[in-house]
């Protein structure tokens, strides 16, 4: 018989910390953490395989699960003295879910299931305090019918607040036990005017509902975008946790809180959390009270007049850094633990290694490998390669003119500039249109993922430093100021006010996630600069990665800025994107309308020393590295005059009637330009294309190499190369260049001649083609929109319901498809190499900056990957970690 159910607590469990697949990261660790001795509340753990069962039998249950569940609670009963539904002391117990990697507010959560109108008062008679007991019971009304029964939590809370307003109290806490009671009734009546049936009262239904509302909440829009976003696979499922509840609600000697080993926002090494007197966890991160600092440290460093736990309850704290040092040396990083304290007594509810900004993941790295905590392989495996990203954008100016609008929590670093929205679709709507925005809201909601997503960044007005806005953010590396508490969010006005002072949505600002201010307008940025323990764990990456990591770039700021960021090289220089501008683009122009040979080359002449120029202080910034140049592949739509204005100047430039250049433009208007007279077949055609191209490229070698004294290899790319005569044909053009250089200069140059991959039949014709290419760079963008028959600039109107539908896990112009173009790499690669054994391999499509793409590539044995200036840190960490995952096999 399957075992669906494994129990924890009273120091031992059937689970431990390396069964995550099966009993999610929750189950898995509090299985661990029973098994080390730790005071966790005991339960059980029904497995993710139920959750993947349930999904695919119609939602129903494997019929030796409810007795297991049953047996299961009868262990739990017996380790608490107390028995789940008894009228005289029942047992109350949560329902969390748990996947294998943590999604934080994804997921749905239950507390206090059990209560009901009986059970309720056993519990105030046991506890001695009726208004903890109704408290709880309100409580578990109000997230049981919005998780389960879906009841919108609004209503509930509208009847609380117009009581607390009534009776002029500010705090729950300041509600007595009679009035709960009242407040209770008109909490049913909400439910059962919504659903037509009363609050369920029995505790073996309540159970079952809330069991299949956390394996309902796995396909929750919310849960499907932060796993698409986090890229976890949807066949996952999740684990149900089932856990006595102990109580942070029962008065004064009771709290409960959320802390990290290290600073999640620095990775320095201090306890950092927060914690509430009175409470139970979701008061925590709900906003509604202002939570306390842990240490004594931490509250004279925030200003705050609240106790600290250190000082409120020592004892427990003195136990809970005790088992945060333990818990942090055990698994060997940084923890995000929660904890209950119930009447004075410690209970460790979960730890989880913990989600921390890029900064801080750095810095945790190469801390513990300066503590012997771990070796300096794993502190390159320790830090993701996206949330570097956070590293590598602006910072506010420390000279700039700041004129703040309000103060918040610096709740995830860095800073953003953008126009305000209240709205998560509204966020979503000006990302499409290309316009930055800062996500203004009262508090977040997992409903907010999207809007987070699409943002610059986040400014709320509650929630502290372990807030849903604040955890989220830092996940995503998004600027994050939470807790302004000043400011008075209008919704329904669209305006935010601020000691008098009033913004409208659509008005810029600026918000500062290592202040937490808030800035009218927009401010100056710096860009970042990379030291100190970047470099260090950057270092470490360099001395594990096989593969080189160049960079796509046609400019020289793009070029220095790479260079700055580690590049060793250009893997795509386009010299199309040399000619967008000013005087070439009408000289590009020229040589696309020209009807002769004699027209083109008057044309070329022109572009020929703004080229040579180009390639000059490109070779100069790369002193020595290589750099490979594409010859002009221009689709002709993107070059061709759109305009009577453009028109007129390119008749004006040619001397030629502009009536007639219009007709000549018609001529060469394409049906598909992208599969159209570009690339090699262009070079075919006009061959003294390709002969200015190659003049210019080794011309600036030479005069490069002299300045620089390194010598320049430059490495010359026809695109969209499919059939070897082609190489072949526009190969003998640039050899010929090469000599008259040569011989016009006195200097022998030395050069390679390669190819883009971007065609399936270039890939499957590898062999042939290496027999003419000294090397092949695949271009993957092309490529997959070759492969797939799909128009990268189109897909996005249909790619996302593809994704929906679960037909595609992933955008594969945004993650490389290893089953279908991944192929076509490996099979292209393999045909040149049986040819040509020594052909240099590498890959310069936006994919050379995608980590889980760099992986595929280390897989075929590529030699180098390309990707934007930016996205070279990401590319050099991610390869360290591909060949450190390969030498583990």
């Amino acid at each position: 018989m399957t075992k669906w159910v494994f129990n924890f607590g009273n120091g031992s469990a059937e689970g431990s910390a390396n069964m995550k697949n099966l009993l999610g990261g929750k189950g898995a660790n509090l299985a661990e953490m029973s098994s080390l001795g730790l005071p966790v509340p005991p339960g059980f753990t029904i497995t993710t395989e139920v959750c993947t069962w349930y999904y695919e039998n119609g939602k129903a249950y494997p019929t030796e699960l409810k007795g297991q569940v049953e047996e299961a609670l009868d262990k739990v009963g017996a380790a608490t003295g107390r028995k789940f539904g008894d009228a005289v002391s029942p047992l109350l117990v949560s329902v969390r879910s748990g996947a294998r990697v943590s999604m934080p507010g994804m997921m749905d959560t239950v507390l206090n299931l059990g209560l009901n109108d009986e059970t309720v008062k056993a519990i105030g008679a046991s506890s001695g305090d009726m208004r903890f007991a109704y408290d709880s019971y309100r409580r578990f009304i109000q997230m049981y019918a919005d998780v389960v029964l879906g009841v919108d939590h609004h209503e509930f809370e509208e009847v609380l607040e117009d009581h607390k307003d009534r009776n002029e109290l500010s705090l729950d806490t300041e509600i007595s036990a009679d009035d709960w009671i009242k407040i209770i009734e008109e909490f049913k009546a909400i439910v059962e005017r919504e659903l037509e049936r009363p609050f369920p009262q029995d505790p073996h239904e309540q159970l079952w509902g809330a069991i299949g509302a956390v394996f309902g909440s796995w396909e929750t829009p919310r849960a499907k975008t932060y796993r698409r976003l986090h890229e976890i696979p949807g066949d996952w499922g999740t684990a149900v946790n089932v856990q006595a509840m102990v109580f942070g609600n029962m008065g004064e000697t009771s709290a409960t809180g959320v802390a990290f080993t290290r600073n999640p926002s620095t990775g320095e090494k201090a306890l950092y959390g927060e914690f509430l007197v009175n409470a139970q966890g979701e008061d925590v991160v709900a906003g509604i009270r202002t939570p306390q600092d842990i240490t004594e440290k931490a509250r004279k460093e925030a200003g705050s007049s609240k106790a600290s736990l250190e000082a409120l309850m020592p004892e427990a704290f003195a136990e809970f850094q005790t088992y945060c040092d333990r818990l942090e040396a055990h698994y060997r990083d940084m923890q995000d633990l929660e904890f209950t304290i119930e009447q004075g007594k410690l209970w460790m509810l979960q730890t989880r290694s913990g989600k921390r900004t890029a900064k801080a993941a750095l810095k945790i790295a190469v801390d513990m490998a300066a503590e012997g905590l771990i070796t300096q392989e794993e502190a390159v495996g320790r830090v993701e390669p996206g949330a570097l990203d956070q590293l590598l954008h602006p910072t506010i100016d420390p000279k700039a003119k700041r004129d703040i609008v309000a103060t918040g929590l610096p709740a995830s670093p860095g800073a953003a500039s953008g126009a305000i929205v209240f709205t998560s679709d509204e966020a979503e709507e000006a990302k499409a249109a290309g316009r930055p925005v800062i996500l203004v809201r009262v508090e977040t909601s997992p409903e907010d993922i999207h809007g987070m997503h699409a943002a610059e960044g986040i400014l709320t007005s509650r929630g502290g430093m372990t807030s849903h806005a604040a955890v989220v953010a830092r996940g995503m590396g998004k600027p994050c100021v939470s807790g302004a508490g000043m400011l008075r969010i209008d919704y329904r006005n669209g305006t935010v006010t601020a000691a008098g002072r009033v913004l409208n949505k659509g008005d810029i600002i600026t918000i500062d996630g290592a202040t937490g201010q808030v800035l009218a307008g927009q401010v100056a940025m710096l860009q970042p600069t990379l030291s100190g323990d970047f470099g260090t764990l950057m270092g470490w990456a360099d001395g594990v990665r096989r593969m080189k990591v160049r960079t796509n770039a046609e400019t020289p700021a793009d070029a220095r800025v790479a260079r700055e960021f580690g590049a060793e090289g250009i893997g795509l220089c386009r010299t199309e994107h040399m000619f967008f501008d000013g005087e070439r683009i009408v000289a590009v122009r020229e040589m696309i309308l020209a009807e002769t040979e004699d027209g083109r080359r008057a044309a070329l002449a022109k572009l020929l020393p703004m080229q040579r120029k180009d390639f000059t202080e490109i070779f100069e910034i790369m002193k020595g590295l290589p750099v490979t140049i594409r010859l002009l592949d221009p689709p002709l739509h993107e070059f061709l005059p759109k305009t009577d204005e453009e028109l007129a100047d390119v008749a004006k430039a040619m001397n030629v009637d502009a009536a007639k250049l219009r007709e000549r433009a018609l001529d060469l208007e394409e049906f598909n330009p992208m599969l159209g007279h570009r690339g090699c077949r262009l070079l075919v055609s006009y061959p003294e294309i390709a002969e200015m191209q190659a003049r210019a490229i080794f011309e600036a070698a030479v005069e490069a190499a002299k300045v620089t004294g390194a010598p320049v290899v430059p490495e010359v790319m026809v695109p969209l190369v499919g059939l070897k005569g082609e190489l072949d044909l526009v190969r003998a053009r640039i050899e010929a260049m090469a000599e008259a250089v040569a011989s016009e200069t006195g200097t022998k140059i030395d050069y390679q001649v390669g190819t883009m991959v971007e065609l399936p039949r270039a890939a499957l014709q590898g062999a042939e083609i290496a027999k003419s290419a000294e090397f092949f760079s695949f271009g993957t963008n092309d490529l997959t929109q070759t492969t797939f028959g799909i128009s990268r600039d189109d897909a996005a109107s249909f790619l996302g319901t593809y994704q929906q539908k679960g037909l595609i896990e992933q955008d594969p112009f945004v993650s490389l498809d290893q089953d279908g173009v991944g192929e076509l790499v490996k099979i292209g690669a393999e045909r040149g190499r049986s040819t040509r054994p020594d052909i240099k391999l590498g890959i310069c499509g936006e994919h050379g900056g995608d980590p889980s793409s760099i992986h595929f590539c280390e897989s075929v044995d590529l030699d180098y990957v390309s990707c934007s200036p930016f996205r070279v840190p990401i590319a050099r960490l991610a390869a360290a970690q591909a060949t450190l995952r390969r030498s583990k096999g």
